[in-house]
């Protein structure tokens, strides 16, 4: 058996199960074990994330800080989101929707949608198929960040992310909830229309935030004129970070691939990107707690929705 597998049933048994039943939630035991999966890759996937970035980091970085105290919350968001409460809630809230879903479409005498069904060929090729299904979520992806850095009430959300002044491989998942939420239903709701299966789902969630957190790392590295233009590197997100640029100005907002900036624009590719921040963002944004960070987005979210009236 796949020891990511073993791992996985350990943990549902272990852990999960024995949960459910100490809190009278047994209806979702069958879920106890996609859960253990989605958290299981989440672990491994910081593992390979700090195995690779950390060396890149060290010994070929963009800048040099004389300590690090500032990416420590960011540690913080990456574990809550890889293997913490949130992987828990996005793989039940899919499985249901998606279960809801379906049924509702037999009910009304529809078949549930599926790239296979729609393009016959892909039936077959599970790894066609899964890219296939990563390309259609990043260009999704690709919208979703671009729209949050044009409307002010969602900046205001999103300025979080940006108001880190020391990025690094840690500040990919440094979000406000309600970011994260929004995003969760953009990104499920694209999964839905196009019929992701529900074990392919965390899957692809964990792959393609790899690639982001990668972007996001403190290295100068490039992948040369060409490997640029396929994949986003490390220098080309940071130029979506870098000063002046941040903000509704920005560039570079594709996730993973670079087509989308390409095709859309802006993209610019840069060997010398500005340092990253927002000046704009409120500094409990950028040296806050966890707790403070959230509490300054959310108020800053209210005065961008509800903005005060000025004299006339």
């Amino acid at each position: 058996m796949d020891p990511l597998d073993t791992a996985a049933g350990w943990l549902a048994e272990n852990l999960a199960i024995p949960f459910l039943w100490h809190t009278g939630l047994m209806r979702w035991e069958e879920l106890a074990y996609g859960w253990a999966l989605f958290v299981v890759y989440g672990a491994v996937q910081v593992g390979l994330m700090y195995a690779i970035c950390l060396p890149l980091e060290r010994f070929y970085p963009i800048e040099r800080w004389p300590d690090r105290r500032a990416v420590a919350v960011d540690v913080f968001y990456t574990l809550l989101a890889r293997v913490g409460l949130l992987p828990l809630i996005a793989f039940v809230l899919f499985f249901t929707v998606q279960a809801e879903f379906r049924a509702w479409l037999a009910d009304h005498g529809y078949v549930p949608p599926t790239l296979e069904r729609l393009i016959p060929g892909l039936l077959g090729h599970p790894y066609l198929t899964f890219l296939l299904y990563a390309l259609i979520l990043d260009y999704a992806d690709y919208w979703r960040h671009r729209l949050s850095h044009r409307f002010d009430w969602w900046y205001a959300l999103h300025a979080l992310h940006h108001a880190q002044r020391q990025m690094s491989f840690w500040s990919d998942d440094r979000n406000h909830l309600l970011d994260d939420f929004i995003a969760a239903l953009w990104f499920g709701a694209i999964a839905l229309l196009i019929g992701v299966p529900p074990l392919q789902f965390p899957l692809l969630v964990l792959v393609l935030r790899f690639l982001e957190s990668l972007s996001h790392a403190n290295t100068r590295l490039s992948f040369g004129w060409l490997g640029d233009r396929l994949l986003i590197s490390p220098l080309f997100h940071r130029t979506h970070h870098a000063i002046p640029a941040a903000g509704a100005r920005s560039c570079n907002y594709g996730a993973v691939f670079p087509f989308w900036d390409m095709l859309h624009g802006p993209a610019r590719f840069t060997a010398r990107p500005g340092p990253p921040g927002d000046p704009t963002a409120d500094e409990a944004l950028v040296s806050g707690s966890y707790l403070a960070q959230q509490w300054s987005g959310f108020r800053a979210f209210l005065r961008a929705l509800f903005p005060e009236r000025r004299p006339s």
